[in-house]
This record gives structure tokens, sequence and C-alpha cells, in this order.
């Protein structure tokens, strides 16, 4: 293994009803609080109100930031640096899933800059601090509830990255109560799903040698994802697999599974340049590109390819080659995510060869990407022209 420092302050609250320890996680010295959320669904399924009641327990006074995009943007980003400056907020919750985290984050920290957010998610400059914020999770996805990292879109240049500084764009606590995510639509459930997963996967495909007991519980997490979502979708007001579900998504991405190496990346750094461009759900541009990206780079290891289908998909090895299993656990992985709904090609969006250069060039950007394997401008291409 690398040597490596491993910390996480976000305090996790897990269960049934704990939104009402929230008054009691607010920084005492808390006066004005800045709300974040997305499209509206929070006050149809009652988690509004239940938050609402809260904070007014608390006697703080609230200040709200509706309508953050699926992928965050930019300008609302700008909207809530505004709010925070203006109206002398101290504390943020987010109440939502990671694309309202994720605004919220950059919120924070653009509230204690002087400059443009933008320059922050560039990495043009680093925050010397942030507002503290919270989260109460309505979402099974991104991990972004106990993370530091957030993805922003600036639309007006078609540009989408991922960024973060520690310790400033950690919450200070998340509530996770899996009846928060039971009116959840199919659609949404199925993209978490694979939103999750494919935070395993890019973590799985490193080049260290000796990482035994994080592949094993990667492996294992991953086994779980894929034994419990086709009962969940089955039964998608089940709260035994809501509650499954929400764990896996949350310690898929809290740094927990990537302790001493470094995962790839190299498909979500494709996937952000499509959709910064296109402006599609993020895990829906995953669930096409990751197993073209796996076949793409299928000789720089076939044996973790092959575990990875033996471990995980269960593929019987026997009278097979390890390029076949290799080959066989990618197929499993396309089949199972189209199984649950999930698209396998560019064309389910609409999207064509028509702006593949400039994708090519946002995914460029900052040159050439990924940790299993270096991508350059051909290989981007080549993952492009395999998930048309």
């Amino acid at each position: 293994m690398d040597t490596f420092t491993f910390y996480n302050p976000t305090k996790l609250i897990f269960g049934k009803d704990q939104v009402e320890m929230l008054p009691e996680q607010l920084p005492k010295e808390t006066k004005k609080v800045l709300v974040v959320y997305g499209g509206g669904s929070i006050k149809k399924n009652g988690v509004y109100d239940n938050v609402m009641e809260q904070l007014n327990k608390s006697n703080v006074l609230v200040h709200e930031l509706a309508g953050v995009e699926p992928n965050p943007r930019l300008t609302t980003v700008r909207k809530g640096i505004d709010i925070c400056k203006k109206e002398g907020v101290d504390f943020l919750l987010a109440v939502g899933g990671g694309s309202v985290i994720d605004c919220t984050k950059t919120i924070a920290a653009g509230a204690k800059y002087s400059g443009d957010a933008w320059d922050l998610v560039t990495r043009q400059a680093t925050p010397d601090g942030a507002l503290p914020f919270g989260t109460v999770l309505t979402l099974a996805a991104t991990g972004s509830e106990m993370n530091g990292g957030a993805v922003i879109t600036n639309w007006e240049t078609n540009e989408k990255y991922g960024w973060g500084f520690a310790p400033y764009t950690y919450p200070t606590f998340s509530i996770l109560d899996p009846q928060n995510t039971m009116s959840v639509p199919r659609d949404q459930t199925v993209y978490g799903i694979v939103d999750m997963m494919s935070h395993l996967l890019e973590q799985y495909f490193h080049n260290n040698t000796q990482s035994p007991s994080q592949d094993e519980m990667v492996e294992g997490v991953l086994r779980t994802v894929i034994d419990t979502a086709p009962k969940l979708l089955d039964n998608l007001e089940s709260y035994e697999h809501r509650e499954t579900i929400l764990y896996a998504g949350t310690m898929a991405l809290n740094g927990m599974l990537q302790m001493g190496y470094r995962g790839d990346w190299a498909t979500h750094n494709i996937e952000h340049a499509v959709s910064a461009v296109h402006d599609i759900p993020h895990a829906g541009g995953l669930s096409i590109l990751f197993p073209n990206w796996m076949q793409h780079n299928l000789e720089v290891d076939v044996t973790r390819f092959a575990r990875l289908a033996t471990n995980v998909f269960h593929v019987n090895s026997e009278g097979k080659s390890e390029r076949q299993v290799a080959e066989e656990g990618i197929n499993e992985l396309r089949t199972f995510w189209s199984s649950l709904g999930a698209p396998e090609t560019l064309a389910y969006y609409d999207i064509n060869d028509d702006k593949f250069d400039v994708i090519i060039n946002r995914a460029m950007k900052r040159g050439a990407f990924g940790n299993f394997k270096s991508l350059e401008e051909n290989d981007v291409k080549e993952i492009l022209e395999m998930s048309k």
C-alpha cells in the first residue's frame, strides 16, 4: 500500500426519524441558516416540513435557495453565495441528494472567498475557510454526504469539474433516514444504484499490488448492491432495502475503501465532459461509458477484470481463458445495469458523434487522465465511438 493519512470529520447520523437530531447538531452560535434544495420534491414528501419544524425549534432565521439542478450549475452557486454574503448566513443545510450537497459545498467555500467560485472549482485558487454546513440526505447515490468532493457545471462554457478541499468541503454532520428516500421514483433509484456501483468500480481498478482488504471490501459492497437492487426495484417502499442501498452509497465513497491506493476515475472524467455538453443524468452517462472503458482497458490487467467477474458476478471460469472470463464479467455488468433500466448507448439520449470533438476537448482540458491507465485523446475518442 501507499502511505496514507485517513481523516473524515463528518458525523454520520443514520436511522428512522433522525431528523429530530438536527437542532442539537447546529453550532450553538448559529443565527441564520440557508436551506438549499432542488426541484421541490421535499415539499411533496414531507421532508421539507420535518426539517423546518426542527429548525423552528432551534430559533434560527431561515433563508432558502431552491431549484438546484441535477447537474448543479455555477449560476446557482453564485446565487447562494450572494444570499450568504448579503444576509450574513452562518450555517448552510443541504436537503436533498448529491447535487444539492455539491452545490452547498461550493457555496460554503465561495462565501468565504473574495473572488469568483469558479476559481475554486477550476483549482485556480484554494479556499482558506468555509461556512459550516450539514446535510439531510434524500437520495442514495453519490456519497457526497460523507466526503469532501463536489462536481459543478459551468453551462456557459460547457465545462464540468470535480473539486474539493479538505477539511472545508466536508459536512459537519449528515442525517440519513431511509424513510426520506422512500418516495424516490424508479428511474432516480436506478441512477443512484449505478452511481454508487461506478464509484466502487473506479476504486477497484488500480495498480497497487498490496490491497487485499480493500479489494475484498469493494467486492462485498458490490455484491450487496447487486443482490439488493432488484429487490428494491420490485418494492420501492421497502424500508429494509432502502436502508441497505442508502448505507452502501455512503460507504462507496467516504474514503474508507480507498486507503493506501488511488482508483482510476477516468470514466467519471469522460462522463463529466459528456454531460457538460449534453446535460444528461450523470449516472446515465456512467452506465453507458463504464463497460466500454473496461473493454478498452482490458489488456492493462486481465487478471483484475477476471477477478471482478468471478468474485462479484460469479462467472464460472472452468474451461475458459482468463480473457474470456474477464469479458464475460464486463457483459454481466452491462446486462445487470440494462436489466435495471439504465441506458446502454449514447443514442438513448439522442447523442451522436456531432459534438465528440467538443466532448474530447473538455475531457482533455487538464491533460491526460486516469490512474489505472492514463488516457490520451485517441483513447477518449475510441471509448466514445464504442458508446454510440
